[in-house]
This record gives C-alpha cells, structure tokens and sequence, in this order.
C-alpha cells in the first residue's frame, strides 16, 4: 500500500526518536562498569560509548552479514506481507512507551524486547495469531532467559582464565593490565551493542519502507538507513541514562576493574554472537549477567540478588506490557 509522503516521514522519525531513546536507556549498558571503577568519569564515558556505538557502522560496511538482526526485526517476527504502517505506529509507541517508563523509575529493563512486543501486540491485533512467525519470535524470547545465563557464565569463565594468566604477576602489574583490558573491552561491548541495537531500528524502518512500497526489490536496509539509526543511537548514548547507569553499576555489585573487565569481555562476546546469528538479544540482560557472573565468581554474597529477582521481573513482564500498549496504540489508530 502506498503511503502519504508526510505520513512516512513522520513514521520514521518516530523510529529515529526510539532509537534515540534506546541509546539514552542503554547507556548504562557500555559504561556503567567504567564509571563504577571510576576508569573514565561519567562525560567521558558517554563520549566513549557513543564513538563506539557508531564504530559499528564501519564494521557493518566490512562484513554486511553482521546485520542479520535487522532482517529478523523486519521479517522475522511479524510477517513482513501483513505489516502497515498502523503496526510500525503500534510497535514503536508500545516500545517507547515501556523505555520512557523503566528510564523514569532507573530500571534496566530491555529495548530491545519492548519493541518486540509492540510489534507483536500490534501484528496480533492486525492480522491475528497467524501473523506471527513463530520460530523467530521463539528464538527471540527464550534469549530473555538465556541471554543473562550465559552471559553470567562466560564471565566467570573469563575471571577464572585471566586470574590463572596473571598469577605471579604484581599486584602494580596486574593493576595496569587490568585497566588497559578494562577499557580495551568497554569499547568493544560498546561497539557491540552499537550493532546489535540500532538493527533493530533499522529493521522497522526497512519492513516500514517494504509495505508501503517504497522498498523495491530484495528487502534489505537501505544504506540511508542504516547511517541514520547508528547515528541516533550514537546521539541517546551522548546523553546518559543516569538512574539505569547507578543501578547497573553499583546497586547490583561492587566491580573491581577484573570483575569489569570480565563482564564486559563476556558482554562482547556474546553480542557480536548474537549478532552473527542475527538473535535480536537485549543488551542489557547480556550485561547485567555478565555484571552478576563476576560478582558472583569473587563471592555469592557479593551480588545483590534480592536486586536481580526483581530486575528479572521486570524483564519477564517487558513483551506482554508493551505489547497490550502496542495492541491499544493500533487499535487507536482505527478509530481515524
């Protein structure tokens, strides 16, 4: 169906706007634990990640197979033959709606699964259960669980391998090591999550352009795209998210620059993964795991768990909350 002109720039825009709001709400996401150690000061540490994040699109250009998640948020959840541009309306506003929400109260909650479950509340409501694609939305879900497992995992492992690889060597030593791995690994979760987040933008814009007919051909993101969704998740990050940085950074555990180092190494890892398989993982449930597995690798007391039960809450309820929003906004948009 064709589109308005100005009805499509302003759908995009709208998009650009989230995407903007998951940078603010996931900024906490690549500096948290170098504004814990008190590696780099808070307004360096923004500056930081924002570079980083729009390093992505560099790498991208590299190695165009790293945007596999654009195509499973453009197609891979909602089919794309059945989208309109009420359900973009839906997703984004369900989403945007939940961010705004948990960035107020400094939850940590995922982006990434809010807009998910925008699209599929609004999807649902347009088209019914047969619009859904299920193994893709499967995929995506069971990652909610999955994600900060093995995010946690992967950073005990990382503690227990770099412990054994600096033994015998000074604590001075160790300390200046650490803080250059520390920094070396911030920036590549931070390119990570540049990556792995503003596909998700990238690929409601794309399956945005594809229904209304303005995406001829092949659906894949168009370069314009592509530029303007790391660049507005760049910009949300330059800003900070200062309650959700606190809580990701001191309430949950106190990091020393190993424990940082070690999250962040296991957050990378598991991003640039994530991101080759094209699985549209939250960012932050990969941090926060990672955050919690080296905590816990030093002592289980060391993590606040009453803490974690309850930002686990808040995640299991992200898909259902945005979607009943996303559902509603779609089903205002009838009604003109």
């Amino acid at each position: 169906m064709e589109l308005a002109f100005p009805l499509l720039v302003g759908l995009i825009i709208l998009a650009f706007l989230f995407d903007f709001l998951n940078g603010l709400h996931d900024a906490a996401n690549s500096i948290a634990t170098v504004v814990a150690t008190r590696l780099l000061s808070p307004l360096q540490a923004v500056a930081f990640a924002a570079f980083f994040n729009f390093s992505a699109y560099f790498l991208a250009l590299l190695i165009p197979s790293l945007h596999k998640v654009a195509e499973t948020i453009g197609k891979g959840i909602i089919d794309k033959d059945v989208v309109t541009p009420a359900v973009i309306f839906g997703a984004l506003g369900g989403a945007m709606f939940w961010n705004v929400l948990t960035w107020i109260k400094g939850i940590p909650s995922s982006s990434s699964h809010a807009l998910v479950g925008g699209l599929v509340g609004a999807g649902v409501t347009h088209a019914g259960i047969s619009g859904v694609v299920w193994p893709g939305l499967i995929k995506t879900v069971s990652f909610i669980f999955l994600a900060p497992v093995i995010g946690m995992a992967v950073s005990m492992l990382i503690m227990l391998i770099s412990s054994w690889a600096m033994k015998g060597t000074s604590a001075k030593g160790a300390g200046r090591s650490l803080k250059a791995m520390h920094l070396f690994s911030a920036a590549t979760y931070s390119t990570a999550h540049g990556l792995n987040d503003a596909q998700k933008t990238m690929g409601i814009i794309a399956v945005l352009l594809y229904s209304t007919g303005y995406l001829k051909g092949d659906f894949e993101v168009p370069h314009w795209v592509a530029i303007g969704c790391y660049t507005a998740i760049s910009l949300g990050t330059l800003c900070g998210g200062w309650k959700i940085i606190e809580t990701m950074g001191s309430r949950i555990t106190k990091l020393s620059q190993h424990q940082a180092f070690s999250a962040s190494m296991s957050g990378s890892f598991m991003l640039f993964g994530a991101s080759v398989a094209g699985i549209p993982v939250s960012t932050t449930h990969v941090i926060t795991g990672a955050i919690i597995g080296s905590g816990a690798a030093k002592r289980a007391s060391a993590v606040r768990w009453v803490l974690a039960s309850n930002l686990l809450t808040a995640w299991i309820i992200t898909v259902p909350a945005s979607a009943t929003v996303g559902a509603l906004l779609y089903g205002l948009t009838r009604l003109f």
